[in-house]
């Protein structure tokens, strides 16, 4: 189920707002109540804010002076608990003043994370194109000394399963293939605000 985009823009601002805000944090508890199954927009909302409330649960809140390294942690947490709309956000601004290797590896990943929102959303298409863009710029690549090859063909046999599974993957796709985000170590409780 595809959220409208004003709701999904509006989750996706306050799931990033959440790292730091909480006033984001209350708006999602307050998303995250059960929905009446006769709106299906409705339900989808509520199921992602409930995940995004499972996500920040115990989480202390962050500084707002985020580097590199710790929206890359961030950016980890989203893709792994399957918010890739919000890591494409989260890492464009970075992208946007990227430069060389680090521009090319950041491009591969947003398209990486917008490929799986893709086939998430019912867009084999769009997810096979993105998929495949995305992992052929970190082949070889490494980020912040982590190198992404295995990721990358990670992404890539998850194409090979989009493509053999035609039309149908929207439906019979493995999330469990999807590998971790790579980082050298993802944000912690003790290592929030260090």
């Amino acid at each position: 189920m595809t959220l409208p985009i004003l709701e999904r823009n509006r989750l996706a601002r306050l799931i990033l707002a959440a790292f730091t805000d909480a006033g984001a944090r209350r708006e999602i508890d307050g998303l995250a109540t059960p929905r009446r199954a006769e709106d299906s927009s409705a339900a989808e909302l509520g199921e992602r804010a409930s995940r995004a409330r499972a996500l920040f649960a115990d989480r202390p809140l962050e500084t707002d002076d985020a580097g590199l390294d710790r929206i890359l942690a961030r950016a980890a947490l989203l893709f792994d608990a399957r918010f890739y709309f919000e890591v494409h956000e989260l890492l464009e601004p970075l992208w946007l003043r990227a430069a060389g290797a680090d521009r090319q590896v950041l491009q591969g990943l947003i398209q990486i994370a917008a490929g799986l929102h893709h086939l998430s959303n019912g867009n084999a298409t769009g997810a096979r194109s993105l998929l495949h863009d995305g992992a052929g710029k970190l082949l070889s690549g490494d980020l912040r000394g982590v190198p992404l090859d295995a990721f990358a063909r990670a992404v890539i046999s998850i194409l090979d399963e989009v493509i053999r599974l035609g039309d149908a993957a929207t439906e019979g796709f493995s999330w469990s293939s999807v590998p971790r985000f790579p980082v050298a170590s993802p944000l912690s409780c003790k290592d929030i605000n260090s």
